[in-house]
């Protein structure tokens, strides 16, 4: 496995099970809500030195409405990891639409006073003053993926490594190219939502890393993580690229409709590297019978952990593993690359 943080940022950066007997993710099962059939990824407690019994806590909850697999795997697991504790009473608010709606949604949990609130923000500039307010209230706030640019507006804030999942698949794409003796590659790039600072640092980290081995992206277009968009935006790069020797693609939810477009097109020239770990991104890149050959992690594993570690904060404690006992200010993900070599150790996390 290979971990590629960006190290030019204060945080604490943990991959897979380093994050501590707090909230090690040690399993996966199914999600006894029966929502959607989704995988839930929870922390079965295990030999884990926090998992017994506290005090009684609540912790609220909400995420946008479920438009793609990975947004109904964060609400899933969420859901999951509060239902293994018994000390824990779930709360969960409707996001609505858009910022405002889940603004005036968060209202409601506010007056509700949960112990701690988990929130994975529409837009994490457009929260921030909820963040705030609810700090200010005495309510420790957990944000979840798209970052509070105030450090006051959040007590704990737990995401991917979005810089470093364009590291890691610029580094991939680097090491194939250059095993080819590619020297002036065609690259493309198929993004998500681009007013998302998270979509930027996607960009930014796998043009930087492209261009440190004098490569460059060709061309660019940026869905919106569905299926739908990702089939009409990759259509689109084909038709501007006759040729081309690599893509990535940010979302394995829009790699559905990229890879459609692909073998509509019936283009077989290149490879493609996707982006989170999606079960089927994960398998297909298994069976090695399509141009994917690769995923960079971006686990929605990481609202276990949120839940986990915001009960902690709720109850006083902090992580056993750490000699401080606290729960950090930051947590970030490393994005891994899975390959056909190393994918079997990563379907139990596909989402």
């Amino acid at each position: 496995m290979r971990h590629l943080p960006d190290l030019s940022r204060r945080r604490l950066l943990i991959g897979g099970a380093a994050l501590g007997a707090g909230a090690v993710l040690t399993g996966c099962t199914s999600n006894d809500s029966g929502d959607d059939g989704n995988n839930a990824q929870v922390n079965t407690g295990d030999n884990n030195a926090n998992a017994a019994p506290g005090k009684q806590v609540s912790i609220g909850f909400s995420a946008p409405a479920a438009d793609h697999g990975w947004i109904a795997a964060i609400t899933n697991n969420a859901k999951a990891q509060a239902g293994t504790y018994s000390d824990v009473e779930f709360k969960t608010v409707e996001a609505g639409a858009d910022a405002a709606a889940q603004r005036a949604a968060l209202q409601t949990l506010i007056a509700q006073k949960p112990d701690v609130i988990v929130l994975l923000p529409h837009d994490g500039k457009e929260l921030n003053s909820f963040g705030l307010e609810a700090m200010q209230a005495g309510i420790p706030v957990v944000n979840l993926d798209r970052a509070f640019p105030d450090a006051k507006a959040y007590r704990l804030q737990i995401k991917g490594d979005n810089y470093g999942m364009g590291v890691s698949a610029a580094t991939y794409i680097i090491e194939q190219l250059k095993a080819k003796s590619v020297s002036a590659p065609v690259i493309g790039e198929i993004a998500g939502m681009d007013e998302l600072e998270l979509t930027q640092e996607r960009s930014k980290g796998f043009a930087d890393t492209l261009a440190q081995a004098g490569f460059r992206v060709a061309n660019r277009r940026a869905a919106r993580f569905t299926a739908d968009t990702g089939q009409q935006e990759a259509a689109s790069l084909l038709q501007a690229l006759p040729k081309m020797d690599a893509v990535w693609n940010h979302d394995d939810d829009q790699g559905i409709g990229v890879l459609a477009a692909i073998s509509q097109a019936n283009r077989k020239e290149f490879i493609m590297v996707g982006g989170a770990g999606s079960k089927a991104a994960i398998e297909a890149i298994q069976a090695d019978n399509s141009v994917l050959k690769a995923t960079v992690t971006y686990s929605p594993s990481m609202a276990s952990s949120a839940i986990s570690l915001a009960r902690l904060i709720a109850q006083g404690r902090g992580m056993s593993d750490l000699v401080e006992l606290q729960v950090p200010k930051e947590i970030t993900l490393a994005s891994e690359t899975i390959t056909k070599e190393n994918a079997g150790n990563y379907l139990k996390l596909g989402f």
